[in-house]
């Protein structure tokens, strides 16, 4: 016969508290293990795990330019040259390279307070933060125009140009040279520049002055930094009008290849069985680029304050491939091709007389027992062999020389 307990009254609320008590240890106990396994819900956790995100190549000529960020990746963070340059040439040991890790914000603010025009980059600064800015325009004053040239050219090719073109942007042009002149010193009223680089025409002294070009750019304060050869013609005011169609506050890297496809080099790897090929494409320096203010910034950490000839030693190339190497492969930065910069290197004779004033550059070349030359009238050939005095006259008839129209 089964038995029947009756509890009384106290019992059973003695009972109820101990199962209330079980149940709120069951659910405590599984809130313990679930935050365990996932955290606490909108908690972010931090890890130490560091991934590398594959940088994509971007067109920099978009309408709000961006001074700091030197390629695009999916990580917002942006990345640093540093980076750039250990991740995308890491079969290359740039080790002994310093490069500097500081923000490019302290890099622009050294800038600024060393530059004649501090207030130009703290304008270039706030373009690169506020909407879509029109490209402003440019005057000649806002260009830097420097010339490479060697002692060996300055009776030649230097008083050529003194007499000639320098005379219209004297205030803007800096001779890049490797000795001490005097006599042209006084010419050009103190913009000849002896770079204490050697002489000659060979990859060391070529990247040797490019570097003090690019260095002393960067003090300037100017928007523009426009490089030309010694045996170059340039066509200012038709220099300025190009330029007048870009913004200075976005990458431009304008100029003209001598070649017919990207340079193809290969990087010696050290720790590998095979070695890395890049390709690019290089303004020639023989037909001068220009590059703005914007470009040359990024550029700074990567190849200011002497860098850039450790760059070019490492890839072993001249002047203007180094300078390719650095803003098309470096910077993800694409040439502009310009077709008004000419070089010695294409034929002369093919630019048509009416055309001249839409041209940037011209150059000559002696070869072959002939002249590379422009076809144009003007002084006889023994006078003017190089035909600069007579594209001179023919673009700017008032000056002094110039026989009477």
């Amino acid at each position: 016969m089964m038995s029947l307990t009756v509890l009384s009254l106290p019992q059973r609320y003695k009972r109820l508290l101990q199962a209330m008590s079980l149940a709120v240890a069951v659910v405590y106990m599984t809130l313990l293990l679930y935050q365990s396994a996932y955290g606490y819900p909108g908690m972010q956790v931090t890890t130490t795990t560091t991934t590398t995100s594959t940088s994509t190549t971007t067109t920099q000529h978009a309408s709000a330019p961006a001074l700091v960020a030197v390629a695009s990746s999916p990580s917002p963070s942006p990345i640093t040259p540093s980076l750039i340059i250990r991740k995308d040439i890491h079969s290359f040991n740039f080790s002994d390279i310093e490069v500097s890790e500081r923000p490019t914000a302290t890099l622009l603010t050294e800038l600024a307070r060393r530059s004649r025009n501090g207030e130009l980059l703290h304008d270039l600064s706030q373009r690169a933060v506020t909407a879509t800015p029109q490209p402003p325009t440019t005057e000649l004053d806002d260009i830097f125009i420097s010339v490479k040239t060697t002692k060996n050219y300055h009776d030649t090719r230097l008083a050529l140009i003194i007499k000639t073109w320098f005379q219209l942007a004297r205030d803007q042009t800096w001779f890049f040279t490797d000795t001490d002149d005097h006599y042209y010193q006084e010419k050009t009223k103190g913009h000849l520049i002896n770079t204490k680089c050697s002489q000659g025409h060979f990859r060391k002294a070529l990247c040797c002055k490019m570097s003090a070009e690019l260095d002393i750019f960067l003090e300037s304060g100017k928007k523009w930094f426009c490089h030309f050869d010694d045996d170059n013609y340039v066509n200012v005011p038709r220099l300025v009008k190009l330029l007048d169609e870009y913004s200075p506050s976005v990458d431009w890297y304008l100029g003209k290849p001598s070649i017919s496809s990207p340079l193809e080099i290969h990087l010696d790897n050290k720790n590998a069985t095979t070695n890395k090929k890049i390709t690019f494409w290089f303004a020639t320096g023989g037909a001068g680029f220009c590059l703005s203010r914007a470009l040359t910034l990024k550029m700074l950490p990567i190849a200011g304050g002497g860098k850039f000839i450790s760059i070019g030693d490492k890839i072993r190339f001249p002047d203007d491939v180094t300078m390719g190497f650095i803003i098309e492969h470096l910077l993800k930065v694409p040439l502009t091709v310009v077709d008004n910069f000419h070089s010695h290197l294409e034929p002369m004779e093919v630019i048509r007389a009416d055309t001249f004033q839409d041209q940037v550059s011209f150059s000559y070349a002696h070869m072959k027992n002939q002249w590379n030359v422009i076809k144009v009238d003007g002084f006889d050939l023994k006078t003017d062999p190089k035909r600069f005095y007579s594209l001179h006259c023919r673009l700017f008839p008032y000056f002094s020389f110039c026989p009477p129209l």
